[in-house]
């Protein structure tokens, strides 16, 4: 279907998603919509920045609206994601709404979120542990709950949250509809698809974990002495808003404060800090109120603001998947962006991972080619290596996957 008018939607949701400016169904609202108006369970590999939110969200504030009786329940695995969810569903829904909604996140407020859940709200999202908490408190009650998401259920289950998105099915009803959305699908994915989803219709787009093809990326070799002086020259050559991803909590505070004295207007994303302290540093770099954010992966997956237009990778992931996930925050929704990192000595086999991932149908030649590229003459000596002008570009340029 190629209209929103097409799909039976009701009248008030259309109107919603014009004032939104949801013009036409991205590929995955196409195939996802129409599927879960029918009532169908979904078993759906996408990843982020494909207008997900809007495939789940426009068929479940449909359901609320015609079901007086009906709520619904989202799952998302960080409290970011789970933010900006119930932001887009709100908006769905319209300011004029009567329907409620409780947000269920850790870090934030209990006492405001019993106070939320007292009002009975048919609209739920949260994460995996506090939605638990509540459950064992006795102050949600999910046994009326016939409309479940799992979003980024992948990513959930890489924090080990499995048993508690298993604890959550069972407090739910049996005649439930449920949405399952994940950007691969594993077999421990698979295997919860099979024990808690009713016939669920298979749903695959952009199933390759590749980089946006709007996303320019370079590597710069260098030495570790060299690293810092060199990221401030190419931080200093760029223009616009700049996520740049370290890989410790007391790293992104040791960063800010450093740019913040090189007269860089900065701030700090990380796992520690509270609630409503994280809430105010996205706020403010997504008002442009400051130009760089330095983030811990908790900022990789689940973070939609459209300015961004540099990622530096300051250091390396860990895992080889999250580079992606890191990448995907610019050049969302069509525009632009650029990324960088920094590989040093040191970062050879994290690096050596990621364009395993990068270029996994590459022939052995062609990475020995590559692998040649990455070398440190001395501790002064750096280079800085375009994709585009590597043998395997078409496979590093490939469809957009964070």
């Amino acid at each position: 279907m190629k209209t929103f008018q097409e799909m039976g939607l009701p009248e008030a949701l259309i109107h919603t998603l014009q004032h939104m400016k949801f013009t036409e169904p991205t590929p995955v609202q196409a195939q996802a919509i129409p599927l879960a108006l029918q009532g169908k369970d979904i078993l759906g590999s996408a990843q982020t920045g494909t207008g997900k939110t809007g495939a789940f969200g426009i068929p479940l504030v449909a359901r609320l609206l015609s079901d007086p009786r009906g709520s619904a329940l989202v799952m998302t695995p960080t409290r970011e994601l789970a933010t900006q969810v119930i932001s887009q569903l709100q908006s769905m829904l319209g300011r004029k709404s009567k329907i409620k909604s409780a947000l269920l996140i850790g870090g934030d407020s209990m006492p405001k979120q019993l106070t939320h859940l007292s009002t009975q709200p048919r609209l739920i999202v949260g994460t995996p542990g506090r939605i638990n908490d509540h459950l064992k408190r006795g102050s949600l009650k999910l046994n009326s709950t016939d409309f479940l998401v799992l979003d980024e259920t992948d990513r959930m289950l890489d924090m080990g949250f499995s048993i508690q998105i298993e604890t959550v099915m069972k407090y739910m009803s049996a005649k439930r509809q449920t949405l399952l959305f994940s950007a691969t699908l594993p077999k421990n994915i698979v295997r919860i698809a099979e024990k808690y989803l009713n016939e669920p219709v298979r749903i695959a787009l952009n199933t390759a974990l590749v980089p946006a093809e709007n996303i320019k990326q370079d590597i710069l070799l260098i030495s570790e002495a060299d690293k810092y002086s060199n990221f401030l020259s190419q931080l200093n050559e760029r223009q616009g808003s700049v996520i740049v991803f370290v890989k410790t909590k007391y790293g992104t505070e040791k960063m800010a404060t450093k740019l913040s004295k090189e007269g860089h207007s900065t701030n700090a994303l990380h796992g520690n800090l509270r609630q409503n302290k994280r809430d105010r540093v996205i706020s403010a770099f997504r008002d442009k109120k400051y130009r760089i954010l330095v983030a811990t992966d908790v900022a990789a997956r689940g973070l939609d603001i459209p300015h961004i237009e540099h990622v530096i990778n300051y250091d390396l992931p860990q895992c080889a998947e999250d580079y992606i996930h890191r990448i995907g925050r610019t050049a969302r929704a069509g525009a632009e962006g650029a990324a960088l990192t920094l590989v040093t000595p040191a970062d050879k086999s994290k690096w050596a991972a990621i364009d395993r991932l990068l270029n996994p149908d590459a022939s052995r030649s062609e990475k020995t080619k590559s692998q040649k590229k990455v070398r440190f003459k001395g501790k002064s000596k750096s280079d800085t290596v375009p994709f585009h002008k590597r043998k395997n570009k078409k496979r590093v340029s490939s469809k957009r996957a964070a």
